[in-house]
């Protein structure tokens, strides 16, 4: 049984942290969590995220319909629902306005790959979805072509959502995002972005093959993709009016030809720098799941 009045405690805390961090100003972003089958707990609108209350949370059905609660739901609950339809495995997501992450949504700038450890093994490539006005179900569309690719989409001048296995999952995406894109900034501020060379970007698919993580480079389909260059989403920049001016291109980087059937064998085996890759990437996990 779903303790629904410990999710919505859950929902509330998240929300503190969206609007401490800076990702919901005012009263920006929406939560949703998913307790069963056709029930799905949702923020309500103009109410800031960072003091909700558990009864401030509103029940709502997957037709977007409002079944409990003393406050309208949010207006975007829609964008949420058409994630879960896609992804039924999927149990909360979370959208907010974080501004570093947004101003690439603004810029219309695809995220730089093959740049930090961790980016590469728990985000990989973030699309860019098309514009639509928020709200209505041409909005919620936008997520359809990338929802099964990534737990995280940048939404065209307007902000991201993200979504996992519970709120904090959810939430966990979306600040990892901002961070990266804090540091993309910075780094270009101070003259350039350095890349990671051929041999560590795939030592770091290799290791998120291992661990278990799911990248679509990791597939038949995208076995021969350059690995750094954002091709996982780039046939949609077009349409999305995506187009890399702020950062140059990384040097091509093809995927490795043992990297077969979803699976590849490490470049580099039991190396020291493997060692120290892989417990700098487990504090960070740890570091967050503490926090």
């Amino acid at each position: 049984m779903v303790n629904a009045h410990k999710v919505k405690q859950d929902i509330c805390e998240i929300g503190r942290r969206l609007y401490n961090k800076g990702f919901a100003a005012a009263n920006d972003g929406n939560i949703t969590v998913r307790i069963s089958d056709n029930e799905v707990l949702c923020t309500p609108t103009m109410h800031s995220k960072g003091f909700l209350k558990p009864d401030d949370i509103c029940t709502i059905d997957m037709t977007g319909k409002q079944t409990a609660g003393r406050k309208k739901r949010s207006s975007e609950a829609l964008l949420h629902l058409e994630i879960y339809k896609q992804r039924p495995e999927l149990k909360s997501v979370v959208h907010c306005h974080p501004p570093h992450a947004t101003a690439f949504a603004v810029a219309r700038e695809p995220i730089p790959q093959c740049v930090l450890p961790e980016v590469e093994v728990f985000l990989g490539d973030v699309p860019i979805t098309k514009y639509e006005t928020p709200g209505g179900q041409a909005f919620a569309d936008t997520i359809i072509p990338f929802v099964d690719k990534s737990n995280v989409i940048i939404l065209a001048n307007h902000g991201t959502v993200s979504f996992g296995e519970d709120v904090e999952k959810a939430y966990w995406w979306t600040e990892i995002l901002d961070a990266y894109c804090r540091i993309l900034m910075l780094s270009k501020q101070l003259g350039r972005v350095n890349y990671l060379d051929q041999t560590k970007s795939q030592e770091l698919l290799d290791l998120k093959d291992q661990w278990g993580f799911t990248d679509p480079r990791l597939t038949d389909e995208y076995k021969n993709c350059d690995i750094c260059a954002n091709d996982v989403f780039r046939e949609s920049w077009a349409n999305s009016g995506v187009e890399r001016t702020a950062f140059d291109a990384p040097p091509a980087m093809p995927a490795a030809s043992t990297a077969n059937n979803g699976s590849s064998n490490s470049t580099s085996g039991n190396s020291a720098d493997e060692e120290r890759l892989v417990q700098m990437i487990t504090e960070q996990v740890m570091q967050q799941l503490r926090s």
